[in-house]
């Protein structure tokens, strides 16, 4: 009995945790040079843009040691929160990434890539206000303000 209670226990957390998704889940995912190449672009081959992701991303290119960017990190939080699954946030840090900074080219950070489904990337730079991200998500991601 204990058994088949522990069974059923179990299934029940398998349902909930795989079609019940609070807005919690959504989290800011940090990559270093090897998993920007899975998730974002394979700058290592060189060539025209292809997008590896499902969904438009940013991309916060930062440092911990970096004030503008720790001023950035709450309203990055934030968006990732309100837009839930239209949207991925990722971040870069720059002294743990150096190869891919270097292929972006980043020389000053905070510095951002708005990454559609389709077309080019976009690069801004700077600690954005919200409304600019919010505007930049709507414009270059295509992604409308969530209700």
């Amino acid at each position: 009995m204990k058994k088949l209670m522990l069974i059923f226990f179990m299934a029940l957390l398998g349902l909930t945790g795989t079609y019940a998704q609070s807005s919690s889940d959504f989290k800011i995912i940090h990559l270093d040079d090897d998993t920007f190449k899975e998730k974002v672009f394979d700058y290592t081959k060189g060539g025209d843009w292809r997008f590896e992701g499902n969904k438009p991303v940013i991309v916060d290119f930062y440092a911990d040691w970096c004030g503008p960017c720790k001023r950035l990190a709450p309203v990055l939080k934030e968006l990732q929160k309100e837009y839930g699954n239209a949207i991925q946030i990722y971040k870069v840090d720059t002294d743990m990434a150096p190869i891919v900074s270097a292929a972006f080219g980043i020389k000053s950070i905070p510095s951002l890539l708005f990454v559609p489904l389709e077309g080019k990337p976009t690069m801004a730079q700077g600690a954005l206000p919200k409304e600019t991200f919010v505007k930049a998500i709507n414009d270059i991601l295509d992604v409308k303000a969530p209700k």
